[in-house]
């Protein structure tokens, strides 16, 4: 057995398993969207994070990256394991085509994996839904789990589709707003006490790379 996954989030910049081969490239049909809670990882089951997923859109396209693991059974389990425990709140495998150029009438490969969830908030109970992008800001700069903020997990993101040159305007309009929230939540915080101090702005641009180097530096 060999397979490929296909990596639209968290994969894309940290795959966390072995893999032989590694190919950027997109789905057609899918949108990436932030409407699938995380209560292990970025969140908790109190203040659950948003991560994203994918949500079937006739001709929309999302760019990621497929990931390839090939050497025996024990191998591939290995990798199959890990994902599934990383990926749990995902609760369908889909199967889909995977391109390397827009324009591809024909795909590069079929029958990739990629974790997807059932948007129904009934049969599905970590499917947030969609919100207003002002909504969906706030909780993503507040929520913050085991493995650290919501809010590093987008900008992450924004910075690793900046560095496979793909890069996503809803993941940089998003990113943008929790910036807004960011520099809001600053103000209040030090406006009562009157404070004189150095007030990082980190502004909206196109450059995710300089974006998290301010963060860190800050």
């Amino acid at each position: 057995m060999v397979f490929w996954v296909f990596g639209y989030g968290s994969l894309v910049w940290n795959p966390g398993f072995e893999y032989d081969e590694k190919v950027i490239g997109l789905v057609k049909n899918y949108k990436r969207v932030f409407d699938l809670a995380c209560i292990d990882h970025r969140g908790t089951p109190e203040h659950p994070a948003r991560t994203c997923t994918l949500e079937e859109n006739e001709g929309a396209i999302c760019w990621g990256v497929a990931y390839c693991v090939r050497g025996g059974p024990e191998r591939e389990k290995a990798a199959m394991e890990y994902l599934e425990r990383r990926e749990c709140e995902y609760d369908k495998k889909s199967l889909v085509d995977f391109y390397k150029e827009e324009d591809d009438s024909q795909p590069a490969l079929t029958g990739v994996i990629a974790f997807t969830s059932t948007p129904d908030k009934i049969s599905n109970r970590y499917y947030l839904g969609p919100a207003p992008l002002e909504d969906m800001a706030r909780q993503i700069a507040t929520a913050f789990g085991p493995c650290g903020n919501n809010r590093d997990y987008l900008f992450l993101l924004e910075k690793a589709m900046f560095d496979i040159g793909h890069e996503d305007d809803y993941v940089i309009e998003l990113a943008n707003e929790v910036r807004k929230e960011l520099e809001i939540t600053e103000k209040k915080l030090l406006s009562p006490r009157k404070m004189v101090s150095r007030v990082v702005r980190i502004p909206s641009v196109q450059h995710p790379l300089q974006e998290v180097m301010a963060m860190e530096s800050s």
